[in-house]
């Protein structure tokens, strides 16, 4: 009777119940499609850069042809049919028109070529060789170059740092091969082949389960995290009735009857749960059957629904458990339903649900273990994306469950205190 006079409370207020559905499914598809935009535009569009090339060698020459080649940059060398310099680019850049601008400086691959012949010279020469194989070496300095980058101020540090990683690279290929080159004329072996192909490669090692691999996706990321947002926003919901059942008398009266506050406490359990899985199940559905005609990946749950299941009951139970003491703790609605939101809100921020905890700072990181919606998302985590069984993820739900009888026995140990004055 206790879940049935939850039934027809809720029932009576069916734009919040059609609120609590509606509101997470609007919620996931609209983030995970704005995500999964950005996710194409960095891995499957052309970014154009400015290219402005002053060396007209060799070396600007590799790098231009690099660039190119790119999956990821379109070179710009003319704005308006206007060849560039650095002056334009540098302003192009800096009003926003493009991420970026590459400067090659002047007589970059003749003073690298000098550079390099000096520095061999003086090893042969450490050899012993120098009257029989050497050249007469060239005494001009050689001061150091410089590739000029120039950001747009609002691109990102890790695309910075990509950027320049990656042009980095480049220009090491060159010299490696330009020294290879530089040592077969000096030591006159025209016909000796140096291996310049690099001698470690990497290769990415990912999950498989029944020999498929395993990608990540941005549906695989956003489903749980918002599932696991949506779950405990019935935080709202849940303490404004508890909290209207003490200032309408509902709760005196329920108290008069031979039942204990308990029995109450689980009806509402019993009732909020079935809307957690309820909303678990219609946001997995959607991920599974609309995505793929929204143009995102469909979700695949094969077999790992059960374990999903587990995972989304007890984040229910610690949701529930925090619901309940919110609205034991306070005194009207307007207490309740701010709190509530904000203290989601944070929960999510600090739990992962927005920024992955692995980019937050040291001090956050150790903050977020602390956060149930953090325990609630590893724990999806590990089954959709690590291949878990019910023993890896033991340790994340056993904390749910244990956030949820903490926050019930400080609700009822709250009630009868009160009770008691």
């Amino acid at each position: 009777m206790s879940i049935y006079k939850e039934f027809l409370l809720l029932k009576r207020d069916l734009g919040g119940v059609v609120t609590l559905f509606v509101m997470p499914l609007v919620l996931i598809i609209a983030v995970t499609l704005i995500q999964d935009s950005t996710f194409k535009t960095v891995t499957n569009a052309k970014i154009h850069i400015l290219f402005v090339d002053n060396d007209k060698g060799k070396v600007s020459k590799t790098v231009y042809d690099n660039l190119e080649k790119s999956d990821i940059f379109s070179v710009v060398t003319k704005i308006d049919n206007e060849p560039l310099s650095e002056a334009l680019a540098k302003e192009a850049v800096f009003k926003g028109k493009y991420q970026l601008a590459i400067i090659i400086p002047k007589n970059l691959s003749s003073d690298l070529q000098t550079k390099i012949d000096q520095n061999v010279q003086k090893m042969v020469s450490s050899l012993g060789l120098t009257d029989t194989l050497t050249k007469k070496g060239n005494s001009k300095i050689i001061n150091q170059k410089e590739v000029k980058l120039y950001f747009d101020p609002a691109v990102q540090m890790n695309f910075k740092n990509a950027v320049m990683s990656s042009i980095d690279k480049m220009i090491s290929q060159i010299e490696t091969h330009s020294i290879y080159a530089t040592f077969q004329e000096q030591l006159g072996e025209g016909s000796t082949s140096f291996e310049q192909k690099s001698f470690i490669t990497f290769k990415e090692i990912v999950p498989k389960v029944n020999d498929k691999e395993i990608i990540p996706n941005s549906v695989q990321h956003n489903v749980p995290a918002w599932t696991l947002f949506a779950i405990f926003f019935i935080v709202i919901p849940l303490s404004i009735n508890v909290v209207k059942e003490k200032t309408q008398g509902t709760f005196v009266r329920l108290r008069t009857n031979p039942v204990s506050n308990g029995i109450v406490l689980a009806g509402k359990t019993v009732m909020y749960l079935i809307i957690c899985m309820i909303q678990f199940y219609m946001m997995v559905a959607v991920a599974i059957f609309l995505f793929p005609h929204l143009g995102l990946p469909a979700l695949n749950v094969e077999g790992n629904l059960f374990l999903m299941s587990i995972v989304a009951l007890f984040s229910g139970f610690a949701a529930i458990g925090f619901g309940i003491l919110l609205g034991t703790i306070a005194k009207t609605q307007e207490q309740s339903a701010p709190f509530g939101a904000t203290a989601t809100i944070i929960l999510a921020a600090i739990g992962g649900v927005w920024v992955p905890v692995f980019a937050m700072p040291k001090v956050m990181q150790i903050i977020a273990q602390s956060s149930p919606m953090n325990w609630g998302l590893n724990a999806f985590y590990d089954v959709l994306l690590r291949n878990a069984t019910i023993l890896d993820i033991l340790p994340e739900i056993s904390l749910l469950f244990l956030f949820f009888l903490i926050t019930i026995t400080f609700a009822l140990l709250y009630d009868k205190k009160k009770r008691a004055v």
